[in-house]
């Protein structure tokens, strides 16, 4: 799986010329239509990643999950090819603050509907003031009041 083919080859925080690439967070949805062809989402997510000049971020908690539907669903091979990936540099793993992991539990008690892991996406995303996320998940992510910004814009 070559996630920075996807997303135009770039690798590492500064673009060309010094200026930093805004972050996208990615979600594991997708994450998961990027390694299948024959995803509904496949087509749209790597459109979007091959124009976005945006560094590409993935939560720590996100890539179990994304692992395991890999594996799952697309076999060993498949997951093996997207461990190299994110080992090569091809996304920015971003882990969990202890601020975080108290803004998870506030998350799962506001909005019964998420996990830990969409809580986790929003609680980095919330540190970072990002307002972007990649996803597929609409339903758990549009209803999400962010504490820095009206609304998550959801890509793509």
């Amino acid at each position: 799986m070559r996630l920075r083919a996807a997303a135009g080859g770039r690798k590492g925080p500064p673009a060309a010329g010094g200026t930093r690439l805004v972050p996208l967070l990615l979600d594991t949805g997708v994450i998961y239509a990027l390694a299948d062809r024959d995803d509904a989402w496949h087509g749209r997510v790597r459109a979007y990643l091959e124009g976005t000049r945006e560094l590409l971020v993935v939560p720590v908690t996100v890539l179990p999950e994304a692992t395991y539907l890999v594996r799952d669903r697309l076999g060993p091979a498949a997951e093996r090819a997207l461990v190299a990936s994110v080992a090569a540099g091809e996304l920015t793993v971003e882990g969990l603050t202890p601020a975080d992991l108290r803004r998870c539990g506030d998350l799962l008690g506001d909005y019964p509907q998420i996990g830990f892991v969409d809580a986790s996406v929003i609680a980095i995303a919330e540190r970072l003031r990002l307002r972007r996320i990649a996803t597929t998940d609409r339903r758990h992510f549009a209803p999400v009041r962010p504490r820095h910004t009206r609304a998550f814009e959801l890509v793509p």
